[in-house]
């Protein structure tokens, strides 16, 4: 790896790229739509992407030689291309994979090769190896045809996040092909007429679908985009091979803003933006063998550093699978398309939450930290900002499930350390420009957004509830945690208590701040309708006969003052009593 920080700078001077597209071999089978396949990335690359028309050399069928080829590539290893340029190989053809003494040994096919004579293919890694050769700092391969004998790792992991402007200034040697050795290669049958799978799925991400944080498009976002949607797709048997052979920084294709970022001398300005990763297609560890892990470590401090380690992987691998496409924010609404993301969110989410329940329930007070960490990290990616509303509102969907399980077990538990270090965790967000939110306050508003859609209601069985998210939560996540805790006939008490504790703290941090005293309103705020003796009465008394000998006080909730407590139960249940519910 070259640490080249010192001499580039955080943009591009140039932008160079071979684009090789075959369909017709001299003694190979044919190809359908290679070569619109290189037309179409040609043509992108130059409206869209800021390569001049001059600076792209396309070879096409007969031009697409072993010679034409390597002189071509070659020509980027020339003295005219600078540091800050950035050269793009894109090769629509087929490949092939050989086994030597030392594994497996990839290679492109060019039009003229002999299939009978390795001699007239070109080695992958004859192309990697010379790209030491090209001077620019990134340098990114793009080959819809499948061949083993990658050696590539993966610099980034679920839920990174890279400084942008600090990217642009690392060496990067990337790659992403159609597939792996022994795969074929879907000629035909993708997203877009006239194009392969992958090179379809390929050209609608760099048409926008990979775009992150503020729009900005790079390799590993297309790479992440792409990997989802060809391995899942239905009219394909392959499955992509990407990541990185040198270098950890990353080629982008389309960074909106980071002109501002060169503007000041005197200041070191960035931005911090979210990668975007692929959910692989891998056996992992089943739910019930992490629970049984996740309470092994809670059972001993000694363990933290590993139950860190563990709880933060399954993070990363939650912001994985709800970081891709599967949950597009564009997409249009419907019933039924909401329904299906409810129960998607659902199983995305469905270890992560168990964990979390468990967690709350026996981790010792030196292990919290943990657990606050895992909530402030799986809200990371929340304020992207472009997309339809509704969809955008739903991101906080999987995180309201971890959020209900985690503190219904710690009030079950009676651990109000827990609820109250879950409560306060700090978590970023854009919403209130620039005002840094508490979890507890970001779900207060998010189930507000959500409710104000009127898109609750649709939750079927559910569609006349004067809570229908709180009702729905309420038996969701009952069998879920009666097998992890055997909670019982406590588990009704346990849900409603903590709704209503939920409720008043979102209230007291908005009295805090001089606003009314709102809490999202649970199935608590019919039961006080309906008798005095309710959820919401309960607490509120309970509070005022112990006053600071009471455990939520003593554990830090409404910052320990009675007082402060008082005043939020007494407006709080102002509002109840002001619900016209029969």
């Amino acid at each position: 790896m070259k640490d080249i920080r010192f001499f580039a700078k955080p943009h591009y001077a140039s932008s160079y790229a071979l684009v090789i597209g075959i369909d017709q071999y001299a003694s190979a089978s044919p190809l359908s739509y290679a070569v619109s396949d290189a037309r179409a990335v040609r043509d992108i690359l130059v409206s869209d992407f800021e390569f001049r028309a001059e600076n792209v050399t396309v070879l096409e069928d007969g031009a697409a030689t072993r010679d034409a080829i390597r002189k071509a590539f070659f020509r980027f290893t020339r003295s005219d291309i600078g540091l800050d340029d950035r050269v793009f190989i894109f090769f629509a053809g087929h490949g092939h994979t050989a086994t030597g003494a030392r594994g497996e040994i990839g290679y492109l096919v060019p039009h003229d090769a002999d299939t009978d004579d390795y001699s007239t293919f070109i080695r992958w890694d004859d192309l990697t190896s010379n790209s030491e050769q090209i001077r620019s700092k990134h340098v990114l391969f793009v080959m819809d045809a499948c061949y083993g004998g990658l050696a590539l790792t993966r610099n980034t992991q679920p839920g990174s996040t890279r400084f942008l402007k600090d990217m642009m200034l690392r060496y990067s040697r990337q790659v992403l092909t159609a597939g792996k050795a022994d795969e074929v290669v879907a000629d035909s049958g993708g997203p877009l007429p006239d194009h392969s799978v992958f090179t379809g799925h390929f050209l609608e991400a760099l048409h926008g679908k990979a775009a992150g944080d503020g729009g900005v498009i790079t390799a590993a976002s297309v790479m992440a985009y792409v990997y989802n949607k060809v391995a899942h797709d239905r009219n394909s048997n392959q499955t992509p091979h990407y990541g990185h052979f040198d270098g950890d920084g990353d080629f982008v294709f389309k960074a909106p803003g980071i002109e501002e970022l060169e503007k000041s001398e005197q200041m070191d300005s960035d931005r911090l933006i979210s990668i975007a990763y692929p959910t692989e297609l891998a056996t992992q560890e089943n739910s019930k063998s992490k629970i049984a892990r996740v309470k092994l470590l809670l059972s001993q401090t000694s363990h933290t550093i590993e139950l860190h380690d563990f709880l933060t992987a399954e993070v990363r691998s939650f912001q994985g699978a709800t970081a891709n496409d599967s949950f597009g924010l564009s997409e249009g609404f419907s019933t039924e398309a909401f329904v299906i993301r409810l129960n998607q969110y659902e199983e995305v989410v469905a270890t992560l939450s168990d964990l979390g329940a468990c967690t709350a329930y026996w981790a010792a007070p030196e292990q919290l930290g943990i657990l606050q960490k895992c909530f402030a990290r799986v809200c990371d990616q929340l304020d992207q900002r472009g997309g339809l509303d509704i969809w955008l509102q739903m991101r906080w969907y999987p995180v309201l499930v971890a959020f209900y399980a985690s503190c219904v077990a710690a009030v079950d538990a009676k651990r109000f350390d827990t609820l109250c270090a879950i409560f306060d965790t700090p978590v970023p967000t854009s919403r209130r420009n620039g005002y840094k939110q508490t979890l507890v306050e970001a779900l207060a508003d998010a189930i507000a957004d959500l409710s104000q859609t009127g898109v609750l209601n649709l939750i079927p069985g559910h569609e006349r509830n004067y809570t229908p998210l709180s009702e729905y939560l309420f038996k969701f996540l009952q069998p879920k945690l009666d097998d992890l805790l055997f909670m019982g006939k406590g588990y009704e008490q346990a849900f409603d208590s903590f709704e209503v504790y939920f409720a008043l703290a979102a209230a007291d941090k908005r009295m805090q701040s001089e606003q009314n005293a709102w809490g999202p309103i649970g199935r608590f705020g019919w039961k006080a309708r309906s008798r005095s003796d309710g959820p919401l009465a309960h607490v509120v008394t309970e509070g005022n006969s112990m006053k600071n000998r009471w455990p939520p006080l003593q554990s830090g909730m409404f910052g320990g003052d009675f007082d402060r407590f008082q005043a939020v139960g007494k407006e709080y249940g102002a509002v109840i009593s002001r619900l016209h519910w029969h």
